[in-house]
């Protein structure tokens, strides 16, 4: 009666497999799935659900550069035109460029994505239910589907375990595999399922801050003003820019200076 052994030991992964993904799809469809009315985006909650603080980062760059508050050179570097912030954000990255007004994009880029500005905007965003706190319910969900995948093939291996074994005395191995196909249809059910059912999370937003950010890509293929340029920069990074000379600057933000 070994086989009975391994078949509760399928059971039992096949059971906590299962169990932890349901749990995990519960608690992700708990993450910003209540419809959200009356409530728009601003460019810069629009920028962070699409790319997070480096996109912030880049918006801030790109519009200060537009209003010639900010000179982006094709070389990599920003210098800073008018100091005057208009906002936090703003203040964070004339803060990065540093004192003397002139900086490499890189670091400036690197530093104002990681300003207490850029994450009071993430954590509001995380109040709202638009941003995946930490990216938690989406890796966890991930790594649920993950075991239950290895949970049929565990359940697998024992059945063919089970069934190379000396079958018991009036009892059929048709029987055994019957037993076995049992919790292994438990698992492959359950990651069919969970690929219908549980919701592709972006990197950054939330079901519903998806859907806000729906409305931000319809508008900003509408017009051709500032604002819409804005818009496409916020939601589709700088590969939306334009200008040869500032996309020529951007070109550099990713390289370490040389020594």
């Amino acid at each position: 009666m070994f086989w009975v052994l391994l078949l509760l030991l399928a059971w039992a992964v096949a059971g906590t497999a299962c169990t932890r993904l349901c749990l995990a799809a519960v608690r992700a469809a708990a993450v910003g799935t209540d419809p959200v009315r009356g409530r728009g985006l601003t460019l810069y909650e629009a920028a962070f659900l699409s790319g997070g603080p480096a996109r912030v980062a880049d918006l801030t760059l790109v519009s200060m550069a537009r209003q010639q508050r900010l000179l982006l050179a094709h070389t990599g570097w920003a210098t800073v035109v008018d100091p005057r912030a208009r906002d936090e954000i703003e203040r964070s990255v004339i803060g990065a460029i540093g004192p003397e007004g002139q900086s490499r994009i890189a670091p400036v880029r690197s530093a104002a994505a990681d300003t207490d500005a850029v994450r009071s905007l993430g954590e509001g965003l995380v109040r709202a239910g638009l941003a995946v706190p930490d990216a938690a319910a989406r890796t966890t969900v991930a790594a649920g589907v993950r075991q239950v995948r290895a949970a049929a093939l565990a359940v697998a291996g024992l059945a063919v375990a089970a069934l190379t074994l000396p079958a018991p005395a009036g009892m059929p191995r048709d029987l055994i595999a019957v037993w076995f196909a049992l919790p292994l249809t438990l698992t492959l059910s359950c990651l069919g399922i969970a690929r219908v059912e549980v919701h592709p999370y972006a990197r950054w937003a939330s079901p519903a801050g998806q859907r806000l950010l729906g409305g931000v890509r319809r508008r900003a293929g509408r017009a051709a003003d500032d604002h819409s340029f804005l818009a496409s920069v916020a939601v589709r990074g700088i590969r939306a820019i334009g200008e040869p000379e500032l996309r020529a600057a951007f070109a550099h933000r990713d390289q370490l200076p040389r020594e």
